[in-house]
């Protein structure tokens, strides 16, 4: 039902910005990644889900206008601009996503007419649930959908991406983009971030929630962090393919590889590229360990993925170490790691259903007696991609 109370919501906030009733309802989906983090712009597989928590849109089409004027409820802040005008980006940062994915449209020659647009969100923003993707693809969905632009799904993630380094100026991967788009109820996808070929497999595990606990940090050097990271692997593949030209994808190097070129490309590069071809294994057994129903590998498998960011990729902080080591003591948790681009954000915990609540309450009072920060938690379920909301139409 918190859907349900979302789509009124914005329905509300809608009517009261623009004095009219909306035509169209979409909902674009937040995302976790079970693992996979940071090689989706390193030629790997990730393994991420959409999940029930949304951003969601409501829509009315003012075809005689050159105006796209956009209401964001959650900053009860709004943005107008001119269809007919090339767009530049702004201070405000939440409008430079969709301005980004409205450039991109333009850049390839598609025209749109005016639109009014409210939105709001049930993903926790700075939590690494990607609001920043659900907003870009649902815009360029939603400009897809009413304008007949005839973009496919991966060209629609693909504008997102874009949005996102031209306007933005984040160097992300695609995989956010796409599991908002690409998303399937129950299911994770397996994304080949190199060819963007994916296969979808059962995320079914019997007796075990996946729970996100919020570290309510998100420390100031995230996107400094994140394209430094960027430059140290890219560093270390340099000296990679100077000395093995015949491979032709990051991820077919092997660590005796690695080792070969590791005082070449020096020790930071080294421990950056060591994470990551390990991680792309890790991210083909974690799918095999899901199509086998094998909770306990996964667990294992999400422990060496923290380990790896922790200490060779360094994108932990002290509240997300703090996080994962507690949650491992307990009882009936059988993996834990941080989640997302890292220096805050969440942690991934998989636990047995019936010890979940037990586990959230000790490790919210370890953590405020630790750090006087209040953790918040986020159950959350798979679900399905970017999609209009027909009344009726599937039980929210």
């Amino acid at each position: 039902m918190i859907q349900k109370k979302l789509i009124n919501d914005t329905k509300e906030a809608f009517r009261t910005a623009f004095h009219a009733e909306p035509e169209h309802i979409f909902l674009s989906p937040g995302r976790i990644n079970i693992i996979g983090e940071h090689v989706d712009y390193s030629d790997g597989f990730v393994l991420p889900a959409a999940i029930d928590k949304y951003i969601c849109f409501a829509v009315k089409k003012i075809d005689n206008s050159d105006t796209c004027t956009f209401f964001a409820k959650d900053f009860n802040d709004r943005f107008s601009f001119n269809i007919n005008e090339k767009q530049t980006p702004v201070p405000q940062t939440w409008v430079n996503y969709l301005l980004g994915v409205f450039n991109a449209v333009q850049e390839e020659g598609k025209t749109i007419a005016g639109l009014e647009i409210a939105f709001s969100s049930t993903i926790p923003m700075g939590s690494g649930l990607s609001s920043s993707a659900a907003l870009e693809c649902g815009f360029a969905y939603i400009l897809n959908q009413l304008f007949s632009l005839g973009f496919s799904k991966k060209e629609l993630a693909v504008i997102g991406q874009k949005s996102e380094h031209t306007f933005v100026g984040v160097k992300c991967g695609i995989m956010d983009q796409f599991a908002s788009v690409f998303g399937k109820d129950g299911k994770v996808m397996m994304l080949d971030c190199h060819s963007l070929d994916h296969q979808y497999f059962n995320a079914d595990l019997k007796g075990f929630e996946l729970v996100l606990f919020d570290s309510c940090v998100k420390h100031t050097h995230l996107t400094s962090g994140y394209n430094d990271r960027r430059k140290d692997v890219d560093h270390g593949k340099k000296g990679l393919w100077e000395k093995f030209p015949e491979i032709t994808k990051f991820r077919d190097f092997s660590v005796e590889m690695l080792d070969e070129v590791r005082e070449e490309i020096g020790e930071i590069s080294y421990k950056r590229c060591l994470y990551l071809l390990k991680e792309i294994k890790r991210v083909e057994q974690a799918a095999a360990a899901l199509s086998e129903n094998n909770a306990e590998r996964l667990g294992k498998l999400l422990n060496e993925t923290h380990s790896g960011l922790s200490k060779e990729f360094e994108v932990s902080c002290d509240e997300l170490d703090f996080l994962v080591e507690q949650t491992l003591l307990e009882k009936g948790v059988l993996g834990a790691r941080m989640m997302g681009g890292g220096f805050g954000g969440c942690t991934i915990n998989l636990i047995k259903e019936d010890r979940v609540e037990e586990v959230i309450q000790t490790i919210r009072e370890k953590y405020e007696a630790e750090f006087n920060i209040q953790m918040k938690v986020y159950k959350v379920k798979i679900s399905e991609g970017t999609k209009e909301y027909i009344s009726n139409e599937f039980s929210i």
